[in-house]
C-alpha cells in the first residue's frame, strides 16, 4: 500500500469515525510489533495492530497512533481470500476505532457494530471482531486459552 493511498484511506477512516487529530500510522515488521506489545501489553508475541491513543493533553493535535505488522496483515489477507492492502484498511480502521476511545473487551459489542457498520460503509471485507465471533466454540476456546493475559490501555491490540 503507498503512502499516497494509506493517507487517503486514513483520512476516510477518521472522518467516519469522527475522530479529531493526526493519526500516525506505522507499518512495519512482526518483530517491531512483538517488541511494542512487550513493552506496551507485557505480552511477548507479535500482534496485528497496536493502538497508542495520545495524552489528554496532546489530543486536539494528536489523536494517536497506530502500528500495524504488514507480515501478519498479509498472511492474513491471504488466509482470508482478500487483499494485504484492505488487510490493512481493516487494521487502520480498527486502530482508530480504539483512538476514538472503543474498546471491544469492555463495551458489550458497541465497538463491533461499528466496525460491522463502517466496514460495510467502507466496501471492506470481514473485520477483526467479526472474525472472532464467527470461531466456532472450539476455536474460541483455543484462542482464548492462547490470549490468555491480554489487557487494553496503553498499546490496545484487537
Amino acid at each position: 500500500m503507498s503512502a499516497a493511498a494509506l493517507d487517503k484511506f486514513l483520512a476516510r477512516a477518521r472522518r467516519a469515525t469522527g475522530l479529531r487529530g493526526t493519526v500516525n500510522v506505522l507499518v512495519t515488521g512482526s518483530r517491531e510489533l512483538r517488541a511494542l506489545n512487550k513493552k506496551f501489553r507485557g505480552k511477548d508475541k507479535a500482534t496485528d495492530v497496536l493502538s497508542f491513543p495520545a495524552e489528554a493533553e496532546m489530543a486536539v493535535k494528536l489523536a494517536g497512533e497506530v502500528a500495524i505488522s504488514a507480515e501478519i496483515a498479509a498472511a492474513n489477507a491471504q488466509r482470508l481470500g482478500h487483499s494485504a492492502e484492505e488487510e490493512v484498511q481493516i487494521l487502520i480502521l480498527h486502530g482508530v476505532l480504539h483512538l476514538s476511545g472503543y474498546d471491544h473487551e469492555t463495551d458489550a459489542g458497541e465497538m463491533a457494530g461499528l466496525e460491522r457498520e463502517l466496514r460495510q460503509r467502507l466496501k471492506l471485507p470481514i473485520g477483526l471482531i467479526e472474525r472472532t465471533e464467527a470461531r466456532s466454540p472450539v476455536q474460541r476456546t483455543r484462542a482464548k486459552k492462547a490470549a490468555r493475559g491480554r489487557k487494553s490501555g496503553p498499546g490496545r491490540s484487537r
